[in-house]
């Protein structure tokens, strides 16, 4: 195939580079038109079921709403975990499916469920599904300041629920917007049980009359006259006053108004959530994206949407602030990103020309980088991929690898140009001959390199979870990219250099000076190197035992941390607290951060807004944190986060410091959001609570631990008002109708929606602040057929505690202790923390495991050492079938141990512990070692078969000396190629990349100076006979 590819393209020569130039400009038109985002897609298929329950106390929401659902969606095909946290009033439910349930059917398997269940929970709870949005979660923050002095919380809450967030929402790729702070108006009726008893207005009397206020109703339509008239019959109204003077019954000829039993009156409904901005109090819209959204491209419509409702404010309101914005991180990832393609490019091209000598040759070789690139982005754009830090690495690492095969076919036309000038005219072959019979000569070569490269990433597709879904794009970025440059290397290349080699002047000067300076030094050394070979080998063998036994003390980590410009500082309570003073000590907790220097804003969420999938209670507090741009930061990220640590030291809160993005895929691997997740499971709320204390004053010992923190399950606050059936059935009252009545009065029920416009409001009859206490709870009159009676008379009022919430994974009850490392690696704190887990002894029945981040790596790494394995059997097969020596096969992949000594030394110079992205830099060397020695031995075989070399060291050099120069650019062009990658580790987007850089850069360095020697001597060494046995093949194909 390869012969009549190369034959078609120096035949229709016109047509190759037609076709290459309209293939460049559609790709790079292709190119600017893709999404581009973060990572790849790594939204893990979840649905989340939320259910309001009123005041209902914590257990309360386990044994009827949370247990019934859990047991039901246990059963669902596909699903890996459920993991549920009931809270008071609240029951959220995440049912977490394997990576390959597409998620509408997941969706569509809860929703029948769901459905099914409805009879089996508590009259008037509803459970609803969450929308579908993105694990990277919010896109954006919006914070709209209050000056009280100049406007109401309400009016502020008013505007963001009811014009901006409706226009947000319109926007394409918007999944949810959701509003917290300020306050949520309502129309309340907060009735006076002493004056409904003086006018004798029963609670049911009053509900009646409520109920359909401001509504309006049909009378169906008319005839007149031949034309039909619809009948509607008005009483909508917003009007405080004619609530107010709402006729509920007549006394004595005489009407009994709203207003004489109840106060009627706007008042803000329950918070239980609050935001602030730089101190002040505010309200923030938290906006998340569709998971298949492009993020910068809908974060600029949020933009222009915003400035043009910025336009026209309601007096006295500030115009609103971005918090975060994720674009940002983007932005300056793929803008790094793409500096260091640029540079990339620029240090192979300087390579190419030192070695090459003229522009001609650079400029050839130089074609496949943007050729291959543009085809890799059609590929993506049919695939439906985006461009994201993942998918740019794979082309930072396979860029210098992209001019290899050019290289060597442009470099090998070159030395048989030059050949052919020396030869008498008559003997001298024509251009397209020569260049054929060029390029045919290393086509073998090529092919097989660039199959082995390719075959080393395959086992990358089978890795599992996030750490395949991050890979994976690498990995086809880089393989697309590398098939592409071959395709090149047959197509382009041979065209290009008819067009541009034969006639330069060059042709007849030979080498390049610093080709011969080189060339002369290494044959001294290689003819020493050959005349003793053991030695050579004996050195070669002890470094690589060097270097494999320093593999076991490296550290190990799953990601290098990003630095997302952004932190998430968590501050966590004690349950019980309210909710004004969390916020009062989040304030100030804002105003503390800021005056860290490279702080540039703090936005503040306390507590749950009301359509938010977490389940946070009040006493929680997030703190949005914006950084300045990561190249004026004097600081390193763990310094500045040392700095704020200790400037929040003595709050009474447990507090966490971690990146909005890294949270999020913790909370994905674990369900918590931090690194490391102990979780203690037991059916015992009180032994679990003991235990994990215990477990924590012992954990707390570890060096490098930091953050360390029991999940907030503890005894919160309660008031108790217990029933007395024997004296509820004296006064002839049946307790169900007791509890309604308080149910209704306490907590407040919602009778009625008052339109306004668009806007919608809800009307709650609800005991006023005053009655809410335990005096004014004792006072409130209940009705009996016999008169009413003051609560105090049929049931009993205390003071209590009861958990606040419960958590469960799977079934069973749980308590998680969250914590991260600071100044020490993962592995070696997780191995401290396994043998203190070990050392505990626990209840009967009760368990620990331990999740997060390094599970997730462990599981990685098994896998990955495996996927090794089946790399290296398979590279030896595709080698065997070429050479049919099991000998040279070997001996070329002697080059991945080679290539280990120059890695591991790279890590442990560079501070790096063993990740996977390290892991993915040490599979991506194994396949470019080995073009080294499958150049060299294709060479020595062809010299012998073609050439009439005898086996001897005259051959081996001469071999060696023609492969120097592919064999060095090749190497040094891919290696330096990664060099800008090499540096600022800690720049958004080459966090992940860095490793993988110096593995590859300073293992191909290595790999390359010891193969320069001890290829030879090996092939001196054990090569013959399978070399004289190839010789003896009547095959006239090139090796």
């Amino acid at each position: 195939m390869f012969n009549w590819l190369l034959k078609s393209s120096l035949s229709n020569r016109l047509l190759v580079m037609i076709s290459s130039v309209v293939l460049m400009v559609y790709g790079a038109f292709t190119l600017s038109k893709m999404p581009v985002d973060v990572f790849p897609d790594l939204n893990k298929p979840t649905v989340t079921i939320i259910t309001e329950a009123g005041g209902m106390a914590a257990e309360e929401v386990e044994q009827l709403i949370t247990f019934p659902l859990e047991t039901a969606m246990n059963g669902l095909p596909g699903v890996e975990s459920v993991r549920s946290t009931s809270s008071a009033g609240l029951s959220f439910i995440y049912v977490t499916f394997g990576w390959s349930t597409e998620i509408f059917r997941a969706r569509q398997m809860v929703s029948e469920r769901l459905s099914s269940m409805e009879e089996g929970l508590p009259t008037g709870v509803i459970p609803r599904m969450g929308p579908i949005s993105s694990i990277m979660g919010e896109i954006m923050q919006i914070a709209i300041p209050i000056d009280v002095a100049k406007i109401s919380p309400m009016a502020v809450r008013e505007y963001a629920d009811w014009v901006l967030r409706p226009r947000l929402m319109a926007i394409p790729g918007v999944a949810q917007v959701i509003p917290i702070g300020g306050e949520v108006r309502q129309y309340q009726v907060q009735p006076n049980t002493l004056r409904m008893a003086q006018l004798g207005i029963a609670h049911e009397q009053m509900e009646a009359a409520l109920k359909g206020y401001s509504s309006n109703t049909s009378g169906g339509f008319l005839e007149i006259n031949g034309r039909e008239y619809l009948i509607r019959n008005l009483g909508r109204t917003s009007k405080l006053d004619d609530l107010r003077n709402l006729a509920l019954a007549v006394k004595e000829g005489q009407p009994i108004l709203l207003r004489q039993i109840a106060d009627v009156t706007f008042a803000p409904a329950i918070k239980r959530g609050d935001a602030g901005y730089e101190g002040k109090p505010a309200v923030i819209l938290g906006i998340q994206k569709q998971p298949t959204a492009d993020t910068i491209g809908l974060t600029r419509n949020i933009e222009t949407a915003l400035a043009d409702m910025t336009k026209t404010l309601p007096v006295g309101l500030s115009a609103p602030k971005v918090t975060f914005r994720q674009a940002t991180f983007i932005e300056s990832s793929i803008n790094n990103l793409n500096g260091k393609l640029i540079a990339a490019s620029g240090l192979v091209a300087v390579i190419l020309f030192v070695f090459l000598g003229t522009l001609r040759t650079t400029l050839i070789a130089l074609t496949a980088i943007p050729v291959s690139i543009c085809v890799t982005a059609l590929v993506f754009k049919y695939f439906g991929m985006s461009i994201n830090t993942m998918t740019l690495g794979g082309l930072a690492i396979a860029i210098g690898g992209l001019v290899d095969d050019a290289v060597v076919d442009v470099e090998n036309i070159l030395r048989r140009l030059k050949e052919n000038r020396t030869k008498p005219a008559g003997e001298r072959l024509g251009t397209v001959a020569l260049v054929m019979r060029a390029s045919l000569e290393v086509r073998s070569a090529i092919l097989y390199a660039t199959i082995i490269i390719v075959l080393v990433f395959v086992p990358l597709f089978a890795l599992p979870g996030i750490e395949g879904r991050l890979f994976v794009p690498l990995g086809v970025a880089f393989i697309v990219a590398t098939l592409a440059s071959l395709a090149v290397s047959v197509t382009v290349t041979p065209v290009l250099s008819y067009y541009l080699l034969p006639h330069m002047k060059s042709l007849d000067h030979g080498d390049t000076k610093f080709l011969v300076w080189l060339k002369r030094s290494y044959s001294g050394a290689l003819s020493r190197v050959l005349a003793h070979p053991r030695a050579a080998l004996a050195t070669g063998a002890a470094a690589i035992l060097a270097a494999a036994a320093a593999i076991p003390f490296f550290a190990t980590t799953f990601l290098p941390p990003f630095n997302e410009g952004t932190l998430l500082i968590g501050m966590r309570l004690n349950p019980g607290v309210t909710l004004a003073e969390t916020s009062a000590l989040a304030k100030q907790a804002e105003v503390l951060i800021k005056q860290v220097p490279e702080v540039t804003h703090v936005g503040r969420r306390s507590g749950r807004a009301e359509l938010d999938e977490h389940a946070e209670g009040v006493h929680v507090s997030e703190l949005d944190v914006g950084l300045k741009p990561a190249s004026e930061l004097t600081r390193t990220m763990t310094e500045i986060n040392a700095d704020i640590r200790s400037k929040l030291v003595n709050f009474p809160a447990a507090i966490e410091i971690g990146q909005p993005i890294s949270h999020r895929i913790d909370h994905m691997l674990s369900g918590v959001r931090s690194q490391i997740a102990i979780k203690l499971f037991g059916d015992d709320l009180d032994v679990l609570r003991g235990q994990a204390d215990v477990l924590r004053a012992k954990l707390a010992a570890i060096p490098g631990l930091a953050d360390l923190a029991i999940e907030k399950q503890v005894l919160a606050p309660q008031i108790k008002v217990r029933v007395d059936y024997a004296a509820a059935a004296q006064y002839g009252v049946p307790t169900p109708q007791v509890l309604a009545t308080l149910q209704s009065l306490v907590q407040g029920e919602k009778i009625a929606q008052i339109v306004e416009g668009g806007r919608r409001f809800a009307l709650v009859v609800k005991l006023p602040e005053s009655a809410r206490t335990m005096e004014g709870l004792n006072q409130i009159l209940i009705e009996t057929p016999t008169g009413r009676i003051p609560l105090s008379k049929i049931a009993t009022i205390e003071d209590s505690d009861g958990p606040n919430q419960i958590s469960r994974d799977d079934g069973k009850r749980r308590i998680v202790l969250s914590a991260n490392t600071q100044g020490r690696a993962l592995s070696e704190v997780v191995g401290d923390i396994r043998k203190v887990v070990n050392g505990t002894k626990l209840p009967e029945g009760y368990f620990v495991t331990l999740g997060g981040q390094f599970q997730a790596q462990e599981e990685a790494s098994r896998l990955a050492g495996l996927l090794s394995i089946v790399s290296l059997i398979l590279m030896f097969v595709v080698l065997y079938s070429r050479y049919k020596s099991s000998t040279l096969a070997l001996l070329i992949m002697a080059n991945i141990p080679l290539a280990l000594v120059g890695a591991v030394l790279g890590l442990w110079l560079s501070g790096q512990p063993l990740s996977i992205a390290a892991l993915i830099g040490f599979i991506t060397l194994a396949g470019i070692s080995v073009r080294n020695g499958i150049l060299k031995v294709s060479h020595y075989i062809n010299l012998m078969r073609f050439e009439n070399e005898a086996f001897d060291h005259k051959m081996i050099l001469r071999g060696s000396l023609e492969r120097l120069a592919p064999v060095l650019m090749t190497a040094l062009v891919t290696a330096f190629a990664l060099a800008p990658l090499l540096f600022e580790a800690e720049q958004p987007g080459t966090e992940i990349l860095h490793p993988v850089a110096v593995v590859i850069f300073s293992g191909l360095i290595s790999s390359t100076l010891l193969d320069t020697f001890l290829t030879p001597s090996m092939f001196w060494l054990f090569g013959r006979q399978p070399a004289e046995r190839l010789v003896a093949e009547s095959d006239s194909e090139a090796l």
